[in-house]
């Protein structure tokens, strides 16, 4: 018997993704210009989409650096299910910390702007893989990372990730294909007539409260998130400013800083699991003492959380960020970061990030801010930045340098 037919969604469907993500979501908000270079990474699963950003890339004037690659299964190996599987299996350390130094550099100068579709065929992709090899590869492809961020900061480069929902995806969400694909077309406001119009809307409402929000941050010695899942102590630091509504990823609702990582105290459980390194891990609970991880665990895949956190710079506060349910259509869970950190529900969203901060959250020329300089205000740095996710209950109250106190977020909405 032939089997299912994955969905595709309408043509005008894809011709609005692809609109929204080359002319609003690249180039921080204003789509990209003529001439320029754009990155664009997908897998086959993701073809449709691909297509369409390729020719929306073509009709503004672009150019399509294109980084396509087979779709990648955890099967019988001996039918090449993965090329991904087979390096972390049979791949020496030196094969693992190979670094093509002077074919990445060129991809860095080369592009303007990177685009990377997210599809997955086998969301268990690396279940049972040697956690210590990916750490180890991660850390050894750091400086691509490095590079990109350097141009970014210099005002040359920008980035962002969308989805193309696969059967794979919808199953393990427990949707069907079109109610996944359903959540969307409405996170991304691809049901409205002008996506790229309400999406200007959305963010002009988003920039209230971060305008408020930074106009406050002077004033803020720590925040205090408490709920039934948290009791989490966090120190915002010197010279930092909130970022918001970038186009960066597509789509993001989120508010957020990176956080002086020495001010972290407390503890917190993560209500959603986490889909990483091609496993699932779930039931994450944190405890922070010092600024640093002192306890963590997991119900299931504890050992690839534990080697994550013990990658370095990994045990610490990267990113610290809040969703307001107002301004999310998201209200189911998706099974990817991407989308789970910026769900709506009941009580908004709160995610951490352990690992690499953003320095771009200086309040002030992040491209002339020295790593000497970034160390000393608690920024980190880490070749891991992993958001762990919870939807549940929280108060978020602002204690500020002259002793009084301001609650932020509340019931899964702002309150400044």
């Amino acid at each position: 018997m032939p089997s299912k037919k994955p969905f595709v969604p309408s043509e005008k469907i894809l011709k609005k993704y692809a609109d929204v993500l080359v002319n609003f979501a690249l180039g921080m908000g204003k789509g990209i210009k003529k001439g320029d270079v754009v990155r664009l990474s997908a897998n086959e699963s993701a073809k449709p989409l691909f297509m369409a950003v390729c020719n929306a890339i073509v009709d503004a004037g672009g150019h399509v650096l294109s980084h396509y690659a087979p779709d990648e299964e955890n099967g019988d190996m001996r039918r090449n299910a993965s090329t991904g599987r087979y390096f972390y299996q049979n791949a020496s350390e030196k094969q693992l910390k190979f670094f093509p130094a002077k074919y990445l550099k060129g991809v860095v100068d080369q592009m303007d702007h990177s685009l990377y579709l997210l599809a997955d065929k086998d969301m268990h992709l690396m279940d049972g893989i040697d956690p210590k090899k990916m750490m180890m590869r991660g850390m050894a492809m750091k400086p691509f990372t490095d590079w990109r961020h350097e141009k970014e900061w210099k005002g040359k480069f920008t980035w962002s990730i969308a989805m193309y929902g696969t059967p794979a995806m919808a199953k393990e969400a427990g949707l069907s294909e079109k109610e996944y694909w359903n959540q969307i077309i409405k996170a991304c406001f691809l049901d409205y007539e002008d996506p790229i119009k309400r999406w200007k809307e959305v963010y002009a409402e988003i920039e209230k409260y971060k305008s408020r929000l930074n106009a406050l941050t002077p004033k803020i010695d720590r925040l205090h998130a408490v709920g039934p899942d948290m009791d989490l102590w966090i120190r915002i630091g010197e010279k930092r400013n909130w970022l918001a509504g970038r186009g960066v990823n597509m789509p993001s609702f989120e508010i957020f800083t990176s956080p002086d990582w020495r001010g972290t105290e407390g503890w917190i459980k993560l209500n959603q699991p986490l889909y990483r390194y091609g496993s699932k891990i779930t039931g994450i609970e944190l405890e922070f003492k010092g600024g640093k991880v002192v306890k963590s665990k997991a119900k299931t895949n504890e050992k690839l959380l534990k080697e994550m956190i013990a990658t370095p710079g990994a045990d610490r506060l990267g990113e610290y960020s809040l969703t307001d349910k107002r301004h999310s259509r998201i209200t189911k869970f998706m099974a990817e970061t991407l989308y789970d950190e910026n769900m709506g529900g009941p009580y908004g969203n709160t995610h951490i990030a352990l690992g690499m901060s953003y320095r771009d959250t200086f309040r002030g020329n992040v491209s002339k801010l020295t790593t000497k300089q970034a160390e000393a205000l608690g920024f980190n740095d880490s070749s891991v930045h992993t958001d762990v996710i919870s939807t549940t209950r929280r108060t978020v109250t602002a204690h500020l340098k002259n002793g009084k106190t301001k609650v932020i977020y509340k019931d899964g909405e702002f309150v400044l």
